[in-house]
């Protein structure tokens, strides 16, 4: 683990802590034909073979320069600098570490049953499920549940929210909630519904912010609910 760490750590500090404002602005500019890009790529090499310490391993560092090159140059084409590219950037970088790691350890003839072992293993599936239900199915589930309460909204208020984003807190909620009575951590869920019940002190002078208050807190309900009971089902079958 200790080789993974410094990889990650040279990384790190590759890409966020020693790239100035001015070299993303420069290399977004001229891209390829940005100098900024080559000495980016260069510190991730450096950096790589300095936490390494191990200067036989000097090679690891090339790689890791010429993959972050390729890697930089491939976003800097892309027609958009959004969130989508900046995830898949860090992946393709994290991806490279992981096989550079594996190479180092000698690792790979560990990687079938390891996998082998997880699709196996009762109790991590079940909580792989767990996730994957919470995030995936249980928001068309409360979607459905609230549909005609969020109809009567639409009729009622122009559109005052974001795109998306009830439906992303809810994710994020639920995932939380779902870590929470995993971990045993009861009292947090408590603190989490008390962050939720803020939206209680809507203006009720207005019957719109009302009924779009109702219903949140309908979409809360519903689910905390299906989380917790999810949960509490897990935990008594696991652990």
């Amino acid at each position: 683990m200790l080789i993974l760490i410094q990889l990650l750590i040279a990384h790190l500090l590759t890409d966020f802590a020693l790239q100035p404002t001015s070299w993303i602005k420069h290399k977004r500019k001229y891209k390829v034909r940005s100098y900024f890009l080559i000495i980016h790529a260069i510190i991730a090499g450096v950096l790589t073979v300095l936490f390494l310490q191990q200067l036989e391993w000097w090679y690891i560092g090339l790689v890791i320069s010429i993959t972050h090159f390729l890697i930089d140059w491939w976003k800097l084409n892309q027609k958009k600098d959004n969130l989508k590219y900046f995830i898949l950037d860090q992946i393709f970088h994290l991806l490279i570490i992981v096989i550079v790691w594996l190479y180092l350890i000698n690792g790979y003839s560990r990687i079938l049953p390891v996998l082998k072992e997880i699709f196996n293993s009762i109790t991590i599936l079940t909580i792989l499920g767990s996730y994957l239900f919470v995030i995936f199915p249980a928001g068309f589930l409360i979607g459905k549940a609230t549909k005609r309460w969020q109809n009567e909204i639409e009729e009622t208020n122009k559109k005052t929210s974001l795109d998306d984003a009830g439906r992303y807190i809810g994710i994020f909620e639920r995932i939380l909630v779902l870590t929470f009575i995993l971990t045993s951590n009861f009292s947090a869920i408590g603190f989490l519904i008390a962050a939720k019940s803020i939206l209680r002190f809507s203006d009720k002078s207005e019957t719109g912010a009302r009924k779009q208050t109702e219903y949140v807190l309908i979409g809360t309900l519903i689910s905390f609910t299906i989380t917790i009971l999810l949960g509490l089902l897990v935990s008594h079958f696991l652990f």
